[in-house]
Formats: C-alpha cells, sequence, structure tokens
C-alpha cells in the first residue's frame, strides 16, 4: 500500500475545515479551510519539509483571517431585515395604549397582547401615545395629539 501524498493530506484536512463550516456557527474554520487548501497546493508545487508545511499553513491562516476581518469591517455584510432580532426596536412609530399611568416618567403601555415599561411624559392610564424610541426593554413614549374638530 502506498503513503497518501501530502499534499491530498493538506487538501483533505480543508475540504473537511470546509464542510465543518457549515455544522458550526460563525465564520472562522472557512480561513482555516482556505489556508490547508492553498499549504496543499504550495506542498505539491514544490514539496517541502513538514516544519515548513506547518508554517506555511499558519502564516496563511493568520493572512486569511486578518484579511478577512479587514474586508468584513471595510464591506460588513448588511441584512434584509436589520431589526430581525430586535423586538422593542420594531415597536417605534406604533401606537400603544397606557395601561399604568404614567407618573414621575415612568409607566406602563400594552401594544397588541404585552405589556412594556415606558418613559416619557405624566400620561393618566387610558392615554393613546407613539413609540418614540426604545432604551433596552423599555419604550420612550410621547402622547399623540388628537385632531381637533371644529
Amino acid at each position: 500500500m502506498t503513503p497518501i501524498e501530502p499534499h491530498w493530506l493538506w487538501i483533505g484536512a480543508g475540504l473537511v475545515l470546509a464542510a465543518l463550516e457549515m455544522l458550526v456557527p460563525g465564520v472562522y474554520l472557512i480561513w482555516l479551510a482556505l489556508a490547508a487548501i492553498a499549504t496543499g497546493v504550495l506542498v505539491l508545487a514544490s514539496e517541502p519539509s513538514l516544519p515548513m508545511q506547518i508554517v506555511s499553513f499558519v502564516s496563511l491562516s493568520l493572512i486569511f483571517a486578518y484579511s478577512a476581518r479587514r474586508w468584513l469591517r471595510d464591506k460588513p455584510i448588511e441584512s434584509s431585515d436589520p431589526l430581525m432580532n430586535q423586538r422593542a426596536a420594531r415597536l417605534v412609530d406604533q401606537t400603544a395604549l397606557v395601561t399604568q399611568a404614567i407618573e414621575g416618567g415612568e409607566g406602563r403601555v400594552r401594544i397588541a397582547d404585552s405589556e412594556w415599561l415606558a418613559s416619557g411624559p405624566d400620561c393618566p392610564a387610558g392615554t393613546r401615545v407613539r413609540i418614540a424610541g426604545v432604551n433596552g426593554a423599555c419604550l420612550a413614549v410621547e402622547a399623540l395629539e388628537l385632531p381637533r374638530l371644529g
């Protein structure tokens, strides 16, 4: 039985790392996978010793990881729904009903089937308010002015 060529070991390790990238959350194994595949190509081209193969793998891993970090910092991935995991931020500009009077700047409001802490101008229970912003889990509200007839 013939031994496996070292370049196939590096390329195989790179493919395994690329497959693991799909299972593990985050984006970090792909850079190691690319470094392993590039090391396999270098080994195929020049057949360096094992210590040089390891040095080239480590060097390429660092180069790919830092290059990707810089590239993603300069060109971040934009989401089609930037408020996906920010439930409170999705409520901005909606109207709510004050359920516990806002006194001293704090109270509670109801939106659909949930109640939220609210901060804003003093309002009695039953007042309609507009959500102007969010501070953590507390909604910043402002009283709605109803149009006057007549």
